[in-house]
């Protein structure tokens, strides 16, 4: 029997999931500009683009307006992003909105706040990501870019608002599932390859080459190592959250185990007399009340940004122990 039109498009959403992420020589040019001409102010954008299979084109970008938290301020910003799309519509260029670009400090963009974006993306558009660039990163002589989307676990439970230790287990979700990296490739037409063949000098070192020398990384390492203390502070906090509600819940667990060892005598003594047992459980007293458990989201997203920051040190400290060993073997020459 042949299939409608919408069985085979819902069976290829299924078995079609993002793979990869192909963006555009410009597009990265213009994130890089609009992030590091506002930097160490973040900002971010809109992305435009295709959604084919399991590839995400994105094909253009253009930057949100700097704005304060303001209602007024807001509804302008909704009106330019619709505006601009309604002109390049008009001109003939992709405006299908994929996602969005934004610009972090050092790696810090684990936040209860780019979840609440990525859901409100979601509402309207199938898959969209999320690229995250670090200018304070890439002065490293590193291309900080990167492309990220919610886990569909994660989602489920963040749409129920339930991050209790009982659904995380069943869920089988850690700390590492809440976001997922796609691999971004990047893509130029053969006249935009042929034209910048053409640029190319006679030698082929260029800034980038030079900033990968750079001896000192002293400022970038102190500061991730101060983010990385202000993370465990905050991780220590939570973890007293939770030792808090466990000391109740056991002290609550007692004096329930107390009140039922007492109505359980009461009622030996009640059956003795010959008359009726009272109930075992009294919803009426509030020792019965449940503890609520403290959402784990938090200490989920601060173990998150601590192994970024770990990855980050880890990865500059191998990178400057290179280039010691580099020049000491220079100097010796």
């Amino acid at each position: 029997m042949a299939r409608s039109f919408l069985q085979v498009a819902a069976t290829e959403e299924v078995a079609s999931p993002l793979r990869v992420v192909q963006i555009e020589g410009l597009v990265i040019l213009k994130i890089i500009k609009h992030c590091k001409e506002f930097s160490p102010a973040l900002v971010t954008g809109q992305l435009l683009g295709l959604d084919v299979g399991s590839v995400l084109e994105v094909t253009n970008c253009f930057p949100f307006p700097i704005r304060e938290e303001d209602e007024e301020i807001e509804a302008d910003g909704a009106n330019y992003q619709l505006e601009m799309m309604r002109c390049l519509r008009e001109v003939n260029v992709d405006n299908n909105t994929v996602g969005w670009y934004q610009s972090t400090l050092l790696g810090s963009f684990q936040t209860v706040e780019l979840i609440e974006t990525f859901m409100n993306y979601q509402e309207n558009i199938r898959r969209c990501v999320c690229i995250i660039y670090d200018p304070s990163r890439s002065n490293q002589g590193v291309l900080a870019l990167k492309a990220l989307k919610l886990s569909d676990s994660f989602m489920e439970l963040y749409r129920n608002n339930n991050f209790t230790g009982e659904k995380l287990r069943e869920k089988n979700l850690s700390w590492v599932d809440i976001f997922e990296e796609i691999p971004i490739k990047v893509s130029n037409s053969a006249l935009i390859s042929a034209f910048m063949t053409e640029l190319e000098a006679d030698t082929p070192v260029t800034q980038c080459d030079y900033d990968r020398l750079q001896l000192s990384t002293n400022p970038y390492m102190e500061r991730n190592l101060e983010f990385l203390i202000e993370c465990m502070d905050d991780l220590s906090m939570e973890q007293q959250k939770f030792q808090f509600y466990y000391r109740n819940l056991s002290r609550q667990q007692g004096q329930q185990q107390a009140w039922l060892q007492k109505r359980r005598a009461e009622n030996m003594a009640r059956k003795t007399a010959g008359e009726d047992p009272l109930p075992e459980e009294d919803p009426a007293n509030p020792i019965f009340k449940p503890i609520p458990e403290p959402s784990r989201l938090d200490s989920f997203l601060i173990t998150n940004q601590i192994s970024n920051y770990c990855n980050q040190i880890n990865g500059v400290a191998g990178q400057s122990f290179s280039r010691l060993y580099l020049m000491k073997a220079l100097h010796e020459n």
